[in-house]
């Protein structure tokens, strides 16, 4: 028999890690996956691999996963061929765009779509042939916020990520990367990162108000209350100011507005916010020496604060604490990575640009405002629901699942049901995929190239790694790309054929190509397009896209500029990956975009919030209890839960309640609660645990795929609820409208039977 080893990277989740797969030849020609296990030789990952990395098999040979398209007749979804699938297309949208202009269509790009070099390719080009302003994105399900705080005070969205492996100190929030292997910070093998940062002598305090799998490796946890980590740090930042230990070193005279700090923060005393987060005063003081007397020392924050009411202020103070302790931009501290398809770094004096801006337009019903090109998921809903000009009547999702993951799914899930034609790019029936009226299935990650155009700009080291298809594409079945760009020519007009692709993807590199030699400061500034084209030789598609970006980005060759640079040819030889070196501190003033070259240290927009940040001190007390979502390691979203393999053991979608609130409302070890919220009730099995602070339950996200027609038999099985039937889509960070789903106020109390769900409570959202 037959056996070869193929290398890429896995493809299920931020971290990048870098697998080794075994295939084997089969009497009939075809190879089948043997075993997958972590790649020893990876450069960045050195083997690690997590449970859902060795899923990938299962993934891969998943019955569920479909082969063909499938276009709905009489309530049922029939498989037919890709013409017909289009044709279908073709007939009903571009005559509803037609008579109802082309805001009558929304599209949604789900989370799936950063792993897919095709995704984050194609993606934009539908999007702008689609013309709408109706573009929506899983980015304002959880991550909003830091791409909004960063791109005000930077001018651009550079995300400084901490230096984990060279940190003494690293203080995080809301973050739980021994679940969800890290977030807005690309690292293989976080656990052993942090396991290294405490063996060289490093301290690591982990602020949650569940005491996670991260937290129990911490040298301290501290138990914080749900969506106030912003007053923790608004009152680190006033003890550096106050007590004169504010060091912001080289980066103060490329600083506007940092002496307005010290008054800004001023109300921002530990003993004015101990009672609203639940910390003391002298605990907050002494954690702020601490961290001020390291040597260096990071401050990461994730979901638990982004996803949250005060999500953008409380970003905007994680880089505060940074700059006002020294850390920001400095080795051991923050960093902003340089990856392969960034924009080439110069040295000299700063680059100045037109800031960011947001707001530009606002939604037709709420009047929310659009930042980075889309609107907050929060209103698509009401876009649907809404009569009038522009109401939305037909949606199109790419590798995105609305009604398992945003707030207040009951009404995403009518919604939905009200629409006039709908288009899934998605391999699966599931949630939101069943009210389409056709699904195009894309081919499995073993049939595809990949690279992490975007996450490798969050890495925590400069590194670059391609993987080629693992397997070819079998007969009968498209390239995601191809997917994406024939949608993409219906949409501008032509026909939605072979041809029409193609041209559409030559115009693509062509474009790039005129934008490189347009660039003044780029390594091909001037250069004839017709010559770049030449060097490129006969690649087509995705590939071709990411060969003029490595060529032509920070460690490119240019087309020859640099003989020695990154192209897709030296990363194709490179099976392991190419290793870059480590972050470079220094990057300030380089990478600021801002009107005058400066860190815009308060941005005009966040004033307001400041000041609401300071009335959460005096909120009165709530009775009810608060919700937190949790991840775990073997779930990514919720297409992970139909892999048997990852779906064993322990049922995992459970209501965590601390025995003091169980013992008050009488509820009992695996007692069935009955969970109510201003928008929805569900049913689920209650786990009596310390591990959450009283006053606050938690939820796990994903789960809850058991309704009428999912098509996941295995994730049908599961004893699991939506979360999002609780959560509450007019609960929001009021600066760019991402949803808060932590700190959700709920009332718990035992349901009033023990068994099946009752039809009663199927109306309700139990399942």
């Amino acid at each position: 028999m037959t056996t070869r080893t193929a290398f890429r990277t896995c493809p299920l989740c931020e971290a990048g890690c870098g697998l080794e797969i075994h295939l084997q030849k089969q009497a009939d020609g075809r190879e089948h996956v043997a075993r997958i296990r972590g790649d020893r030789d990876h450069v960045f990952s050195a083997g690690y691999v997590c449970p859902k990395g060795g899923a990938l098999k299962q993934l891969h040979e998943d019955p569920d996963w479909l082969q063909r398209p499938v276009v709905k007749r009489d309530g049922r979804f029939v498989p037919v061929s890709w013409e017909e699938a289009f044709q279908t297309i073709a007939d009903r949208l571009p005559p509803l765009m037609q008579q109802q202009g082309r805001d009558s269509v929304a599209i949604y790009l789900g989370n799936p779509n950063v792993h897919s070099l095709a995704g984050m390719l194609y993606g934009r080009s539908l999007i702008k042939a689609l013309g709408t302003r109706n573009r929506f994105s899983a980015s304002t399900v959880d991550q909003r916020p830091k791409e909004v705080s960063s791109a005000l005070m930077f001018g651009t969205t550079v995300i400084a990520v901490p230096d984990l492996d060279r940190t003494d100190f690293l203080l995080m929030l809301g973050a739980n990367p021994l679940a969800s292997n890290g977030s807005l910070c690309t690292a293989p093998d976080f656990p052993g990162r942090l396991r290294a940062l405490k063996q060289r002598g490093g301290t690591l305090v982990v602020v949650d108000p569940r005491r996670t799998e991260t937290a129990a490796l911490a040298d301290r946890h501290l138990g914080i209350r749900p969506g106030t980590d912003g007053l923790l740090l608004a009152a680190m930042g006033q003890v550096l100011l106050a007590e004169q230990r504010a060091r912001p070193g080289r980066l103060a005279e490329y600083c506007e507005g940092l002496e307005e700090l010290s008054d800004l923060l001023a109300p921002f005393t530990p003993e004015a916010v101990q009672e609203a987060t639940g910390l003391d005063a002298a605990e907050i003081r002494e954690l702020t020496g601490r961290f001020a007397d390291a040597p260096t020392a990071a401050v990461y924050g994730r979901i638990g604060t982004t996803c949250q009411e005060f999500g953008t202020v409380t970003s905007w103070l994680v880089d505060v604490v940074s700059l006002l302790s020294g850390n920001l931009d400095s080795a051991g501290g923050v960093l902003f990575p340089t990856g392969a398809v960034g924009h080439p770094s110069s040295q000299g004096p700063p680059r100045y640009g037109r800031g960011f801006r947001m707001g530009r337009m606002t939604s037709r019903v709420s009047g929310a405002p659009e930042s980075l090109g889309e609107f907050p998921v929060s209103v698509l809903a009401e876009e649907i629901e809404t009569p009038g000009k522009g109401q939305v009547r037909a949606f199109i999702t790419v590798a995105g699942n609305p009604v398992a993951s945003l707030p207040n799914s009951r009404r995403i899930r009518a919604a939905l049901e009200s629409l006039e034609f709908m288009v899934s790019v998605d391999p699966y029936i599931n949630e939101t995929t069943c009210h389409a009226d056709v699904i195009l299935p894309p081919p499995g990650p073993l049939y595809k190239s990949h690279y992490d155009y975007v996450l490798l700009n969050l890495a925590v080291r400069n590194v670059a790694c391609y993987s080629p298809a693992v397997l070819p594409l079998e007969d009968g079945r498209l390239s995601e790309a191809e997917i994406l760009l024939r949608l993409t020519a219906l949409a501008a007009g032509h026909p939605p054929t072979a041809q029409s692709a193609r041209k559409i993807d030559d115009m693509m590199a062509d474009s790039m190509l005129q934008a490189a030699v347009g660039d003044e400061s780029g390594p091909v500034a001037g250069r004839d397009v017709d010559e770049l084209r030449q060097l490129l030789g006969s690649r087509r598609g995705p590939e071709r896209l990411l060969d003029i970006a490595l060529r032509t980005g920070p460690w490119g060759d240019g087309f020859g500029a640099r003989p020695d640079g990154l192209t897709l040819e030296t990363l194709e030889a490179s099976l392991h990956g190419i290793d870059l070196g480590p972050l470079q501190p220094n990057r300030i003033p380089d990478v600021l975009r801002t009107p005058h070259g400066k860190i815009q240290v308060i941005p005009d927009l966040l004033r307001p919030e400041i000041d609401r940040l300071q009335k959460r001190c005096r909120r009165p007390a709530d009775d009810r209890l608060q919700l937190v979502g949790r991840r775990h390691i073997r779930s990514n979203n919720s297409w992970m839960h139909n892999i048997s393999v990852l779906t064993t053991g322990k049922n995992r979608c459970s209501l965590q309640i601390h025995p003091q609130d169980a013992d008050r409302l009488g509820i009992r070890e695996g007692d069935r609660v009955r969970v109510s919220s201003r928008v929805g009730t569900l049913e689920i099995r209650a786990e009596r645990t310390d591990a959450v602070l009283p006053g606050v339950v938690s939820i796990p996200h994903g789960f809850g795929q058991n309704t009428d027609g999912v098509q996941l038999r295995v994730a049908r099985q599961y004893d699991g609820v939506n979360a999002n039937i609780l959560t509450d889509d007019t609960f929001c960070d009021p600066v760019c409208g991402n949803i808060a789903l932590n700190g959700v106020p709920v009332t718990v109390v035992p349901s009033a039977h023990d068994g099946e769900p009752t039809p009663a409570d199927q109306a309700v959202g139990v399942f």
